[in-house]
């Protein structure tokens, strides 16, 4: 059952990279665009759905979080890391943007904060909680 946490994430991933590599094609850039942020909202998604319909049993999840520990945040930092090198050879209109997005995100931080009303903590773990962890 891990395996299919693990297949759920290889194909948003190769899924991802396509639609990224057209989107790339379409636009004129020969690069893939967005093709991880797709392919990380095809996961949420999907494994949304799947839970929802109770087809997503828990050794499953487990596959999917492994991977997601460990490969998802190599790619965005693979990603991250290309974005930078494109945006300082880019010129100074590539970095002023990333520096208005920047300080848009940081200006959002107290709108985000004050959103929804106070909530009640978390419940302690379980003993079988406790086990998995």
């Amino acid at each position: 059952m891990i395996i299919y946490g693990v297949a759920a994430l290889a194909l948003c991933m190769l899924t991802g990279t396509l639609v990224g590599e057209l989107l790339g094609h379409a636009l004129g850039v020969d690069a893939n665009v967005g093709g991880v942020g797709f392919a990380m909202i095809m996961l949420m998604l999907i494994t949304h759905w799947l839970r929802e319909k109770g087809r997503f049993p828990k050794l499953s999840e487990q596959g999917l979080l492994f991977w997601s520990a460990m490969y998802i945040p190599i790619v965005i930092a693979m990603a991250a890391t290309q974005n930078v090198v494109k945006a300082v050879t880019g010129g100074p209109m590539a970095i002023l943007a990333g520096l208005a997005a920047i300080v848009a995100g940081g200006a959002l931080v107290p709108v985000l904060a004050r959103m929804g009303g106070p909530s009640q903590p978390l419940p302690p773990l379980t003993a079988e909680e406790k086990q998995e962890v």
